[in-house]
């Protein structure tokens, strides 16, 4: 029997009715603080690129300079993205993710207090904290609210969307409106280190949470009906943790399987997870993921500069950037699901990929007033692409654990592979004093999407691995 305010006996179901009321409340506190991790996970990216003609005139930054300040953010992705993992098993997902935030906006304001000294150390301690934000944000959601992470990972994706739209429309208006002097590249480079301060605020609710990785389910698929393949997790609350009758705490744990069923299917033993080394479907879900995000991080940090070359002011410029991302989101959410339901992606991939070349083309070639509609094209194609990486990385997995193996390979080494993306289009436009062949070498870039999308869209799947330890 519940008890009402006042101390008295309150109505059966009282007690559960204020349970409900906390778990709603705790929910939405949740669901605020993931929605702000994501807002700041592009726009300290994507707001650089409009102002780089900017930095130029300023600072005095080369062409060299701006390809490796573009290069150095994914090339974190790579590097700082394998360290999430262990960090959450030591000290859990909500805390390494509040960090994060913290650490994102002290790199974002040592980059600000002295652009001329400081501006690659501060790039690289942001970029470090994105690459844990990108790598446990998607985890957490999975292992708090497993139920409704369809729809949270699709919030937490038009958030991320949301915010790389507005810092790179908003980016170049600051300046102008601010002088256009050393003091306004200090804010437009320091600016959002504010709402990433403000999403550590919201987020710290969370930290009475330490969620960790659970004991491996049985072998097998567990796909839940999104797609998504989810692993066993154990969740501690502190206070308040949840003890079994024992007194210990019980994690999460998979439905037995019936004993034999694995080898009945023929299912193959599992193996290291270094084994994904010697798979080809592996290495093709990886060269497609890494050759999408060279993609993408090549014309989000060189087509400003682009536009401005062929007339566009600094502003329009921006919004053309702005129109890209804006055209991710939806085909980053529609896509996957679209894919879960063919048997196999062969020709979703083309198809996406041609859409992707097709805006290419048009935005680099097409006349400047037919930009807006192209740039659109080319932000669906990219969304899709990464909407189909990402899938490709459950899909071809058989069991969760080497799903997670098979993800962390495809995203580290894609990484490392898509930094060299503004590297090389910076140096060819140097070499050649234009963008002509940039942009062919970026339309070579999307047929090879086209092979290796083609081969990592069949129905098939890599080796299953053990659990490491």
């Amino acid at each position: 029997m519940g008890r009402s305010s006042s101390g008295q006996p309150g109505p059966p179901g009282a007690g559960r009715g204020g349970r409900k009321i906390a778990a709603g409340a705790g929910a939405g506190l949740l669901l605020a603080g993931i929605l702000a991790l994501a807002a700041n996970m592009r726009a300290a990216i994507t707001s650089l690129p409009p102002v780089f003609p900017q930095l130029h005139g300023t600072l005095h930054l080369s062409t060299a300079g701006q390809a490796v300040l573009a290069a150095i953010p994914v090339l974190c992705f790579g590097v700082f993205s394998g360290a999430g993992a262990p960090l959450a098993r030591r000290f859990g997902e909500e805390r390494v993710l509040g960090a994060a935030l913290v650490t994102l906006a002290a790199g974002l304001l040592v980059r600000a207090a002295a652009p001329g000294a400081l501006l690659f150390p501060g790039t690289i301690i942001a970029g470090g904290s994105i690459a844990l934000l990108n790598v446990l944000t998607p985890s957490l959601v999975k292992r708090r609210q497993p139920e409704r992470a369809g729809l949270l990972i699709g919030l937490y994706l038009l958030s991320l969307a949301a915010g790389a739209v507005v810092a790179s429309e908003i980016a170049v208006p600051i300046f102008q409106a601010t002088g256009g002097g050393a003091g306004s590249i200090r804010l437009t480079l320091g600016l959002w280190a504010v709402p990433a301060l403000l999403a550590a605020a919201l987020w710290s609710p969370q930290l009475r949470f330490r969620t960790l990785p659970g004991p491996a389910a049985a072998p097998g698929p567990a796909i839940e009906p999104g797609g998504a393949a989810e692993p066993a997790t154990a969740l501690e609350s502190e206070p308040g943790r949840a003890v079994g009758p024992g007194g210990a705490a019980e994690p999460a744990t998979a439905p037995e399987r019936e004993p034999g069923r694995a080898a009945a299917a023929g299912r193959p033993a599992a193996r290291s997870p270094a084994a994904l080394r010697r798979s080809a479907l592996a290495w093709q879900v990886t060269a497609f993921m890494g050759l999408q995000s060279l993609s993408y991080y090549a014309t989000l940090s060189w087509f400003p500069t682009l536009f401005q070359d062929r007339g566009a002011s600094a502003v329009h410029a921006g919004t053309l950037l702005a129109i890209m991302g804006a055209g991710n989101a939806p085909t980053a959410l529609l896509v996957p699901a679209l894919a879960h339901r063919l048997k196999d992606q062969r020709l979703l991939s083309a198809g996406w990929m041609i859409v992707t070349a097709v805006g290419l083309a048009g935005s680099a070639f097409a006349p400047l007033g037919a930009a807006a509609a192209f740039m659109l094209l080319l932000g669906f194609g990219q969304g899709a692409s990464l909407g189909l990486g990402i899938f490709y990385t459950v899909a071809r997995a058989p069991d969760p654990v080497t799903s997670a193996s098979l993800s962390g390979f495809a995203q580290s080494l894609g990484y490392l592979v898509a930094s060299t993306g503004p590297l090389l289009l910076g140096f060819l436009h140097t070499a050649t004093g234009g963008w002509d062949i940039p942009v062919w070498v970026l339309m070579g870039v999307v047929a090879l999407q086209l092979v290796s999308g083609w081969l990592a869209g069949r129905d098939a799947t890599v080796p299953p691995v053990a659990r490491a330890g």
